[in-house]
């Protein structure tokens, strides 16, 4: 699944790999174009490797940085070996600064209906009671939905 959200995120925000590198040098990690490549290739492309829940968070924390700059008190991202699917989807809302009306927005487009309290479940703490695990394929529409807003397919353009 983290592969198929570093493709989607490359497409939706027109990522080149050179600048995913940078995403990632942000984040303090040390990888190569030639990885990125292979990490962006599909199962049974030759070259394929699978990206670890590590590479993830350091991407998205990478691109929260890109994005939205440096936290004011200049501390670190935290750091997270185990990243799942709720945490995927906060961090791409913080590096793209998407409120609520904006998901509803994105989850409308890829023609997944979701309230607002069921997506505000996804962003509680999982000790919650109110708390609620981001599926996979939830996730996959979101990011459907992102890529169909951010780069609209040509039959969906209007003309000018």
């Amino acid at each position: 699944m983290n592969n198929l959200v570093l493709r989607r995120l490359r497409y939706a925000l027109n990522l080149r790999e050179t600048a995913m590198v940078e995403i990632f040098k942000l984040a303090n990690a040390k990888v190569t174009v030639g990885h990125v490549t292979n990490l962006l290739k599909r199962e049974k492309q030759s070259g394929f490797v699978e990206c670890s829940a590590r590479e993830m968070g350091q991407f998205l924390d990478g691109l929260i940085i890109k994005l939205r700059g440096p936290r004011e008190d200049g501390a670190a991202p935290a750091k997270s070996e185990q990243i799942n699917n709720n945490m995927i989807l906060k961090k791409i809302r913080i590096a793209l600064e998407l409120r609520e009306e904006d998901l509803l927005d994105i989850m409308q487009i890829a023609d997944f209906k979701f309230s607002k309290s069921e997506m505000s479940a996804f962003f509680r703490k999982p000790g919650s009671r109110q708390y609620k695990p981001c599926g996979d394929q939830m996730l996959r529409n979101f990011l459907i939905g992102l890529c169909e807003k951010k780069r609209p397919s040509e039959n969906d353009k209007k003309p000018t």
